[in-house]
């Protein structure tokens, strides 16, 4: 049995992502005593919404090279095989493989692939609404994070801290800002 969901405002369509108003966030305990920052500064993605919400689907994918944490030799470190290996894998990828709600929050499962290695992943994704902008495009709203452990990824740089611990944590949190219209046929 299938079940359907009912959310304000929602057509069923192919929706494209708005880069200009959405972000592809992330964080990671840095230290063991804060937390350090960083977006994608390129990415796209596709939702292919049906009639059920419940049967919907996305696609995504954001450009390693484009990583961005404030700091330039950060950034080029984490493009290197201790990390990404940005030139052999030049993209994160997602793809869902189903939908669900569960006490009224809404989950998105799908396929995450970094550095060549795929994993199952889980959003919860809080629907922000839907709207039309002054130019008249539908556009939908939504905020979506998942934990990932980086070392399921072969993400396994670290180095021991004089004070004890690790330099980096091993759970990573993935935070997307998402806009996307809907295409006109």
């Amino acid at each position: 049995m299938t079940n359907t969901i009912e959310i304000p405002g929602y057509k069923a369509g192919t929706w494209t992502i708005d880069p200009s108003h959405s972000e592809v966030g992330f964080s990671i305990r840095h230290l063991m005593i804060s937390k350090v920052k960083g977006v994608f500064e390129n990415f796209d993605a596709t939702f292919v919404t049906a009639e059920n919400p419940l049967d919907s689907k996305v696609t995504a994918k954001a450009e390693v090279a484009s990583v961005n944490t404030k700091d330039k030799n950060r950034d080029a470190h984490l493009r290197t095989g201790d990390f990404f290996l940005a030139e052999e894998f030049p993209n994160i990828e997602f793809v869902s493989t189903g939908a669900r709600v569960e006490d009224g929050d809404f989950f998105v499962d799908g396929d995450l692939t970094i550095k060549g290695v795929t994993k199952p992943v889980t959003f919860e994704f809080d629907f922000g609404g839907f709207g039309q902008d002054p130019y008249g495009n539908y556009k939908a709203g939504a905020t979506a994070k998942a934990e990932v452990n980086r070392e399921d990824f072969g993400l396994t740089y670290n180095a021991a801290l004089e004070t004890g611990g690790m330099l980096l944590g091993e759970k990573v949190t993935i935070t997307l800002e998402l806009q996307a219209v809907l295409t006109q046929d």
